[in-house]
């Protein structure tokens, strides 16, 4: 029997957790047995009761039943990188050598994620990394988070406006709808396109594919052409590739009329593993209207718009700039509930004849498998040493 365990997430902010009570019993069905911390859905809407109903073994959290859970643990399925070993209380520290880690590891740089792996011989999919294939659809973390992000940001937006989004047609007369500008049609930016026009909002869109169009239109929004030149970012197996300077200015130049015209602007550019392209600099954030809004998903990368911080609204010259870095977590029950399916997806494919089987050279896990019993297969994502660190 596959031992899985999912403990209560602890990194600040955190409200989602990995498994729900509905995935439990899809799990169980798969003849797993599930090991529940207690409390960990509590900031979910998940009660402790509902998951023991749906079959898992709830565990505290603290003390040495924790260690003994973590010690015989064949799969810990996380939202993040679970922290640090507490005293007696278990922790990746704690998990026995070839036990799999299956999470938003945030791998890109994390030298001593890697150093962990390494050091208790651990097997661990990133799940940022998983392809985008057929096969992965129903697996595809950052998509279903994405959705939820790229909504959320609109009423973000739409609460910090000094205006309405609608047209109002009233007694005192006609009041326009709002114009909103969104950078990046990926699924946050369809998803902020769609939420937005449901709102009456009349909705921009502009994005390095041209391609992108025809998802844009069918949205009933309007598509900003990208620069027409010979070198242009497109994309690499689903994911956007980094821009360079040159396009990267004369999309900025193509950005100013229409960034002058707009009440809100959200941006959600991302290159996997490297910073965000700054889309909005702060000259350009002065060609929007006082009052106006800017929401920022990509901060968490350094951010689309200049001066926007993590978690934190800052007023420039009048524009509110909202730094959102982890929208998902404030719909956790949704968030939760959608991520957990993802997970179970993933670990059924993994299962095979009741067991648990890791083949590296699987499509699905060969980009995502981050280490495999202790071996890191992803070279690429340690950070750049310089001549001084390799000599030290």
């Amino acid at each position: 029997m596959i031992r899985v365990l999912v403990p209560r997430e602890r990194q600040s902010g955190e409200t989602r957790v990995a498994a729900t009570p509905e995935t439990v019993k899809r799990l169980r069905g798969r003849g797993c047995a599930v090991w529940l911390e207690r409390q960990a859905g509590l900031r979910s809407g998940y009660a402790d009761e509902a998951y023991a109903e749906a079959g898992a073994e709830l565990f505290h959290g603290e003390g040495p039943e924790a260690a003994e859970r973590w010690a015989e643990a064949d799969v810990v399925l996380a939202v993040q990188t679970p922290a640090g070993a507490e005293a007696g209380s278990g922790g990746l520290e704690a998990l026995r050598p070839e036990a799999l880690l299956l999470g938003l590891l945030n791998p890109h740089g994390d030298d001593s994620l890697i150093e962990r792996l390494e050091r208790q011989r651990l097997s661990a999919v990133a799940l940022e990394l998983l392809p985008r294939i057929s096969r992965a659809q129903a697996m595809d973390v950052l998509s279903s988070q994405a959705n939820i992000a790229g909504y959320k940001a609109v009423l973000l937006a739409a609460a910090a406006l000094d205006r309405f989004f609608p047209m109002l047609m009233t007694a005192a007369g006609t009041v326009q709808p709002a114009r909103v500008v969104v950078l990046g049609a990926g699924v946050a930016g369809l998803q902020a396109v769609a939420t937005a026009r449901r709102l009456g909002a009349l909705v921009k869109v502009s994005d390095v594919r041209p391609a992108a169009r025809e998802q844009v239109e069918s949205l009933g929004a309007r598509f900003i052409e990208p620069p027409r030149l010979e070198e242009s970012p497109g994309e690499v197996g689903g994911y956007a590739r980094e821009a360079g300077a040159v396009f990267l200015e004369a999309q900025r130049q193509l950005l100013a009329p229409h960034l002058a015209e707009a009440d809100v602007v959200i941006t959600t550019a991302q290159v996997p593993g490297r910073p965000a392209p700054l889309l909005i600099t702060r000259e350009m954030l002065g060609l929007l209207r006082p009052g106006a809004v800017v929401v920022d998903l990509a901060v968490g990368q350094g951010g689309n718009c200049a001066g926007s911080r993590s978690d934190a609204t800052v007023d420039v010259d009048g524009v509110t700039v909202i730094g959102a870095g982890n929208l998902p977590a404030s719909l956790p029950q949704h968030a939760s509930a959608l991520y957990a399916r993802n997970l179970a997806a993933l670990l059924e494919a993994l299962i095979q004849e009741g067991e648990l089987r890791l083949d590296p050279e699987d499509p699905l896990l060969n980009p995502c498998l981050l280490s495999h019993a202790g071996v890191c297969r992803r070279d690429d994502l340690r950070p750049a040493r310089t001549g001084q660190e390799v000599a030290a």
